[in-house]
């Protein structure tokens, strides 16, 4: 048999990797956009674009903000138990299995019992992975909440929700005294928006 042309012998070149998804929260505090990693985490990333898509997200309201020290904690915002806007909830994604982590930028759902988590977000300011992340050596469910993407702009914004005044009295449904903001930023609009191209590798010339 002839031997096949050199150039069919050659390992094709991988394919090129496609951009994660990308959504821009447009809010009375400034720009946000967040890249939701839906090939580590597939159910959790999926879940948040449902909303986006769906535009259940449109008009809701950051409504707790977690303020340890300066520049760490955590925001929080979403459906809050609208049932107009809350869909299932969803399979857990632990960062055991995702291998995302918690640290600044991050974002995840918020849960109860894992299996229950559906429509409120959070996003970490600071490395939150010693109090959101799952740890095995922990009491409890131990499996932390499912971080699913990233902030990728308007950190700045978060940071400013972060550091707002929060009212000594006000509770959600009776929780989080001391952790409603008392000015409201609300998410006019969550979009999809198109991602960087990928940068082009130049050809490798040949020697």
């Amino acid at each position: 048999m002839l031997a096949a042309p050199l150039a069919a012998q050659s390992p094709s070149a991988p394919p090129t990797p496609q951009p994660l998804p990308r959504v821009a929260l447009d809010t009375t505090a400034g720009r946000i956009v967040i890249e939701a990693d839906t090939l580590h985490a597939p159910v959790t990333a999926g879940n948040f674009l449902k909303y986006v898509d769906g535009r259940r997200l449109d008009g809701v309201v950051f409504y707790r903000v977690v303020k340890a020290a300066d520049r760490f904690g955590f925001v929080q915002f979403g459906t809050n138990g609208d049932p107009k806007r809350v869909l299932p909830p969803i399979r857990h994604e632990p960062t055991t299995q995702t291998g995302l982590h918690h640290v600044e930028g991050a974002i995840s759902v918020a849960r109860f019992a894992p299996g229950t988590a559906s429509g409120d977000f959070t996003i970490s300011v600071g490395d939150q992975r010693p109090s959101l992340d799952a740890d095995p050596a922990k009491p409890g469910d131990n499996l932390g909440y499912a971080a699913f993407g990233r902030v990728v702009e308007g950190m700045d914004t978060i940071v400013a929700i972060l550091d707002q005044p929060v009212s000594p009295t006000a509770t959600i449904r009776g929780s989080f005294r001391g952790e409603v903001p008392a000015t409201i930023v609300t998410i006019r609009t969550a979009r999809r928006i198109a991602a960087p191209a990928p940068p082009v590798v130049p050809a490798t010339p040949p020697s």
